[in-house]
């Protein structure tokens, strides 16, 4: 992610964090075990130990219990990233523009009480109170990859439930073609807003189909715990298939519209930072490729880069929601 400094210049991330890795993992174990025959019996005990057990909670924050989800892609079976690292390198520049800033910032966030407003092209408007969004559906554990367009990712353990099951509940009329998402931008407790990084408040968006997709993930919670402040808490989006600054976070407002809204980071650097921004390998961000990424944990002298997969691994799921664009030119 393009990064400005205080005199509203450019930062651009160093050479390590922009290179990917790719190392042998559960992915190319499992494609071995597919070729001598034996993935049956391996894929069924690993089902049974996973609808069993549960990601081991890290014990720093409120439990937020969950089942495993059924969703079709929902769970990957790559190595997770450790709770430690996914909680203190993070890009949430309304706490700071270093990695570790929002970790070291985020305290001052307060997430309680917590209300998110529906608002535009729905039949049924309304602001819903945190606790009220916790109780409308059940909670599911997502293991999704993450693909940030800087060129690291993670595997991390969601909690939450598909945004489809809010927007339903919500009715969106049938001129709303898009789905905007409006983050907190307090200068009392973000001791960024303001500075001259971004054009506050945060924003972000989906199209409708997009918004719909099972897997884009409404999370309240990761590692069985409630989200900690430098993670999104109480509420972001997660959209496993698109680069991560797509996944808004800390959520105030979510509206429906019928034009594309404009987002964050297209407007501070519309020729780098597309509305789609799906993990492609096929298009390069204008100064580093996107080929390859480093998962981050995995720090070592001979650690290998990862080939990033098209749409993050997620193909499968909605490779058709783009069926005939040229993803190229809507990048």
């Amino acid at each position: 992610m393009l990064i400005r400094n205080h005199d509203d210049g450019f930062l651009h991330p160093a050479g390590s964090e922009i290179t990917p890795r790719a190392v042998y993992d559960n992915r190319r174990d499992l494609l071995k075990l597919m070729a001598t025959g034996a993935a049956g019996a391996a894929l069924a005990a690993w089902a049974g130990r996973e609808a069993l057990a549960q990601t081991p909670r890290p014990g720093k924050l409120a439990a937020l219990p969950s089942v495993p989800s059924k969703v079709a892609g929902a769970t990957t079976i790559e190595k997770l990233t450790d709770y430690k690292d996914a909680s203190t390198y993070n890009n949430f520049y309304e706490f700071g523009v270093d990695k570790s800033d929002p970790a070291r910032n985020a305290h001052t966030l307060k997430t309680s009480p917590w209300t998110v407003e529906v608002e535009g092209l729905v039949n049924k408007p309304g602001k819903f109170a945190i606790e009220d969004l916790l109780k409308l559906s059940p909670q599911e554990e997502r293991i999704y990859r993450l693909r940030c367009v800087e060129g690291w990712s993670m595997v991390i353990p969601w909690v939450g439930y598909s945004l489809a099951e809010l927007i339903r509940r919500v009715e969106p009329q049938g001129s709303a073609k898009y789905v905007e998402f409006v983050t907190l931008a307090d200068k009392q407790t973000m001791p960024y807003v303001g500075r001259p990084v971004l054009d506050w408040p945060y924003t972000e968006g989906l199209r409708m189909d997009e918004a719909m997709h099972p897997l884009t993930l409404l999370a309240f919670g990761m590692y069985g715990e409630v989200l900690p402040n430098q993670n999104g808490a109480p509420v972001r989006l997660v959209v496993p298939w698109k680069y991560g600054f797509k996944s808004a976070k800390s959520l105030v407002k979510i509206r429906f519209v019928e034009k594309e809204p404009g987002t964050a980071w297209n407007k501070a650097a519309k020729q780098e930072y597309g509305f789609y921004s799906n993990v492609n390998p096929e298009v390069d961000h204008p100064r580093w490729s996107q080929a390859t990424e480093r998962r981050i944990g995995e720090d070592g002298l001979f650690a290998k880069k990862r080939k990033t997969l098209m749409f993050n691994g997620y193909e499968a799921q909605v490779g058709q929601l783009y069926a005939g664009m040229d993803l190229k030119k809507f990048y």
